[in-house]
């Protein structure tokens, strides 16, 4: 006698009793063919709910991928599989409907590791932007150059060629601010000089300077 049958019989023993001892009373007025009875009854409808299920399951597979009974199996070739009867999936439907879904969880998971790696990198450029104070419009016009780019690079020592080139931009544009306020705050104090490298506020201070004080000269004779 099956063993689930028996455990499905005990199941329903016990939510009909209040302790062991009404159990005991309920056991004891079994017979071996009450149990057999019970057994198979249970195992006729379990059978039957779980090819409905089955088969439930079957009917949803083959709307989803769409497969055709075949109208009438012939003698299979040499290696092949004995085509089932009745509509049934052969054991290559079973295996494409396995890569199938097993692809769409391959694809689901490049995807997701994809846009992640995007953002972390993103965040990496961001970093870099930052240190190097850059604000505004050109911040803005790097930023948009680089969500372009960022799904192209091949692996992670492709990027990080990509940024050490970016860092090597940041580097001379920060030389270049220095360059510029360096003019700006070394301009001669009197203005832009001559071609004698003379500015014009010295050459008026030094002729001012000549007729307030003319050279001397020798004696007459």
């Amino acid at each position: 006698m099956r063993k689930d049958g028996l455990q499905q019989l005990a199941a329903v023993i016990g939510v009909q009793v209040a302790n062991e001892e009404e159990a005991n009373e309920v056991v004891g007025k079994l017979t071996a063919d009450k149990v057999s009875k019970f057994v198979t009854e249970w195992r006729k409808t379990a059978d039957a709910e779980i090819a409905k299920a089955n088969k439930t399951h079957e009917d949803g597979l083959r709307r989803k991928y769409d497969f055709k009974e075949k109208e009438q199996p012939g003698e299979p070739q040499p290696g092949e599989e004995t085509p089932p009867t009745g509509g049934a999936l052969t054991a290559e439907q079973i295996r494409a409907i396995i890569r199938e879904e097993n692809k769409v969880i391959r694809d689901e998971y490049a995807s997701l590791r994809a846009e992640k790696t995007v953002a972390t990198r993103r965040e990496q450029f961001v970093a870099k932007l930052e240190a190097a104070k850059i604000e505004g419009k050109e911040r803005e016009l790097m930023l948009r150059s680089f969500d372009r780019i960022a799904p192209t690079f091949k692996d992670d020592e492709d990027f990080n060629g990509y940024l050490n080139g970016v860092q090597g931009d940041l580097d001379a544009i920060a030389q270049e601010r220095s360059d510029k306020g360096l003019l700006n705050h070394e301009k001669p104090l009197f203005g832009a000089v001559n071609k004698e490298g003379i500015s014009a506020g010295v050459a008026d201070y030094i002729a001012s300077q000549s007729e307030t004080n003319p050279a001397l000269t020798g004696k007459e004779i």
